[in-house]
């Protein structure tokens, strides 16, 4: 992957953040499954820090969703690159939460045996909560529904 590639995703959310009136510097580095693009907070209000955010991470998975989109348009899936937007800790955060409800609930499956719905997630949570089990053993996670009622499901590996 090329640096200047790489470095796309930082330039482009650095020139989003100009374009709002927010003075704020991307720091770019490199995760287990992406680039991570944290955006530096010491010159953002409370105000925007929450706006950027927004409610549930909304705001933040807009930004990454476009982030992704716009610099990936007609690249081959070897070109791709992933990008995740992270302002004051939130991703972090909520992965951890993520982690501690899958763990959760897939306990409770294996237990019970009796499959489990998880509402309220958004894409972006769905995915990490299918990449958080895919190895766990004797259970397995497929979505269904539609948008905006689309929930994850835990099951019974089989």
């Amino acid at each position: 992957m090329e640096k200047t590639q790489i470095s796309q995703g930082q330039e482009w959310i650095e020139e989003l953040l100009k374009l709002g009136d927010i003075s704020s510097n991307v720091v770019l580095k490199q995760e287990e499954d992406s680039w991570w693009l944290t955006i530096e907070n010491p010159n953002l209000s409370p105000e925007q820090a929450k706006n950027l955010i927004g409610d549930g991470g909304e705001g933040l998975d807009s930004i990454q969703y476009l982030v992704n989109t716009i610099l990936n348009l007609g690249k081959d899936n070897g070109e791709k690159v992933a990008y995740t937007v992270e302002l004051n800790g939130y991703r972090a955060r909520r992965y951890q939460e993520l982690r501690a409800l899958a763990e959760n609930a897939a306990s409770q499956v294996r237990q019970t045996g009796i499959e489990l719905e998880i509402k309220s997630l958004s894409s972006v949570e769905r995915r990490l909560i299918h990449n958080i089990l895919k190895d766990s053993e004797g259970v397995e996670t497929y979505s269904q529904g539609t948008e905006p009622d689309r929930r994850l499901v835990i099951k019974v590996k089989g």
